[in-house]
């Protein structure tokens, strides 16, 4: 598994909550993973239904067999501090220029500075080793933007090493781009079984290839149960309606005498059945779309309420069985 797992995806599929389940499945066995992300919408915390995290590492939650998930919502301002700091040693000098307004200038109008300190931040995490060489995290999960802009904002510190040819920022950018282009990372696309969510993926595995970016898994999120198999649709679109009258009345619907209640069941029952049908249909096309990627597929289920603590915890089961820890 690559230390650093980026996750991506339309919005609307879930990715966050993907992100979050995959933190959970990658912290077993003793195991520490940090979920990062970079949105400031605060999607993590809602997740694991604490209180808006703050710009620091801060344990979550515990997974089974004693793994822990750490959590870090970055701060674009704050990492440019850190940055200033790591490499100018300007200390006060640049809480100075925060309380200026210098830096929310910089992270505004300079092309990219945004999306530099964000990837150079989750990347820091990824190399950084305690006291005894040890890696402080064995996995670092990006809860990333959508697949629309995902290989920009990877692909950001290339643009960035062309531009500043030597230096520190040259060099850091170089460190970033050697982690998001090695077998260290994989980026994972999270989709729905509908024709906009699988084409956008179908787009986005294009240009990470194209950018030489490691893709790693499709994650279909959000897949119903099938109630009905092929076959079973199949006698649904030629069965009479009489044997639906019937069959109702021997369940004890009503009659099957005409416009008795089982007669009036049938017309609803029979147009949900071809509703059905279309989805079953659209559905196993997509699949097969994305089946011919040629990559990992993994499928999630739906839960009809939402989905809470417990719930992600679940997906995180779902995700360990189906190989991805």
């Amino acid at each position: 598994m690559s230390r650093l797992q980026v996750v991506s995806g339309k919005g609307g599929t879930g990715k966050t909550t993907v992100a979050a389940a995959l933190a959970l499945a990658l912290a077993t066995e003793g195991k520490r993973t940090l979920l990062v992300e970079v949105e400031g919408r605060q999607g993590i915390a809602q997740l694991f239904e604490t209180e808006a995290l703050p710009y620091e590492e801060r344990k979550i939650a515990v997974a089974p067999g004693g793994g822990e998930v750490y959590a870090l919502a970055i701060d674009p301002e704050l990492a440019l501090l850190d940055y200033l700091q790591m490499f100018y040693k300007l200390g006060g000098a640049g809480r100075a220029l925060k309380k200026l307004g210098a830096i929310d200038f910089a992270t505004t109008i300079a092309p990219g500075l945004r999306d530099v300190l964000l990837t150079g931040k989750a990347c820091e995490a990824v190399r950084r080793k305690d006291k005894s060489g040890r890696f402080a995290y064995d996995y670092v999960v990006m809860d990333a933007p959508p697949t629309g802009r995902i290989t920009r904002f990877l692909n950001v510190n290339d643009e960035v090493a062309g531009l500043a040819k030597i230096g520190p920022i040259h060099n850091q950018a170089q460190a970033v781009m050697r982690v998001l282009k090695s077998p260290e990372t994989a980026v994972h696309l999270v989709t729905l079984l509908e024709e906009m969510p699988v084409q956008e993926t179908v787009d986005g595995i294009s240009e990470l290839r194209s950018a030489r970016l490691p893709v790693g898994r499709i994650i279909v999120n959000m897949v119903r149960p099938e109630v009905l198999d092929a076959a079973d649709l199949e006698l649904v679109r030629t069965v009479p309606r009489s044997t639906v009258a019937r069959s109702l009345s021997s369940a004890g619907l009503g009659g099957a005498r005409r416009g008795g209640r089982a007669e009036r069941l049938v017309d609803p029952l029979l147009t949900q059945a071809e509703e059905y049908a279309e989805r079953y249909a659209l559905e196993h096309e997509q699949r097969a779309v994305l089946t011919e990627l040629g990559l990992p597929l993994h499928e999630l289920p739906l839960f009809a309420e939402g989905v809470d603590l417990a719930g992600l915890y679940e997906l995180a089961r779902e995700l360990r069985e189906q190989g991805v820890s």
